[in-house]
């Protein structure tokens, strides 16, 4: 675990402290992540190759970067292993449509994006910018390498070391949850795999952010007032740490996507809306994410006045003491 100094009180660092403890203890032998001693918005992960592919004998290197208002906005991956799938140091977006990341859902987190960018490492990469479509052969060549690779962040361990370490700490978890009486395992266990929401897409930073500029300037060029301010709307949202992910209420959506001015890329297919259980914890969630930060605020200020209390005091004491 992390060892610098870090303010405990804010919502993004207990909640990143939170994930990091539950991957410790609820390993898995495929996967692992685990934050910098230094900084704790910088990971590192291992993770072996999807089974049944030509990656399924590799084991593969990265960074993961957490963005300040995590988990509001996605993670990012940077591939530091070549694999042949994808391109070695390009940063990774995870959201639902690809395109845009503040789709992405706070209740997701660094697992499910581990074992969603395992399983995107099978899609196939034609036509995709920052997909390599090399040969099965390559593939599998650097996939035999890549257990040999080192990283000189990580103790300059390999990940074949890394990987090791996941699987005896995975058995022993294991086992312990065996000698308890299996109560963790009937009642789901650290071992079983989350799955990937079927709307989760994945996207290269730079792609995203070269979309949403030509974007911006198609809406320029036709004088899309409305969705400029639709824009400011959203972001005003996001400045509170709220993302609407419902459609709002009085607003067709579907006589909205035929808009003519509508320059945004649309769907190829139907996204099924989040139901209404899972709107409620996400707004809970949300809700105690700004509640915590208020608390924050109000313990500095307490601390500020009683501050200026003491220097106060302090004043009339030395007064009282030059005046004798």
């Amino acid at each position: 675990m992390p060892t610098a100094k870090f303010n405990s009180k804010s919502p993004t660092i207990r909640r990143i402290l939170r994930e990091a403890q539950e991957l410790s203890s609820a390993p898995s032998p495929d996967y692992t992540a685990t934050p910098l001693e230094t900084d704790l918005f910088e990971w590192h992960f291992t993770l072996r190759g999807p089974p049944g592919s030509p990656y399924a004998e590799g084991l593969y290197h990265g960074r993961i970067a957490l963005p300040p208002t995590y988990p509001l906005r996605p993670p990012s991956f940077r591939f530091l292993t070549p694999s042949g799938r994808f391109e070695a140091n390009r940063e990774i977006c995870l959201s639902i449509s690809g395109h845009h990341e503040e789709t992405w859902q706070p209740a997701w987190g660094v697992r499910t994006a581990l074992v969603a960018l395992r399983s995107f490492m099978e899609t196939d990469p034609k036509g995709q910018l920052g997909g390599l479509d090399t040969s099965d052969a390559v593939r599998r060549r650097l996939a035999a390498e890549s257990r040999a690779w080192r990283c000189t962040g990580c103790g300059a361990r390999t990940n074949e070391e890394i990987i090791r370490e996941c699987e005896e700490a995975a058995a022993a978890a294991e086992s312990a949850e065996g000698a308890a009486g299996g109560a963790s395992s009937s009642s789901g266990g650290g071992r079983k795999e989350v799955e990937v929401p079927a709307e989760l897409k994945m996207g290269f930073r730079d792609e995203m952010e070269k979309k949403a500029a030509a974007a911006a300037a198609a809406a320029a060029a036709t004088g899309a007032s409305a969705s400029g301010s639709g824009e400011d709307s959203e972001s005003a949202e996001l400045a509170e740490g709220f993302v609407q992910t419902a459609p709002r209420a009085g607003v067709d959506v579907s006589a909205g996507a035929a808009r003519p001015g509508q320059t945004v890329p649309q769907p190829t297919r139907t996204v099924p809306l989040p139901d209404a259980a899972r709107n409620t914890g996400l707004q809970q969630q949300r809700q105690a994410l700004h509640d915590d930060a208020q608390l924050w605020m109000t313990d500095r200020v307490i601390a500020a006045l009683a501050i200026c209390l003491v220097a106060m005091l302090l004043k009339v004491i030395l007064k009282w003491v030059w005046a004798e």
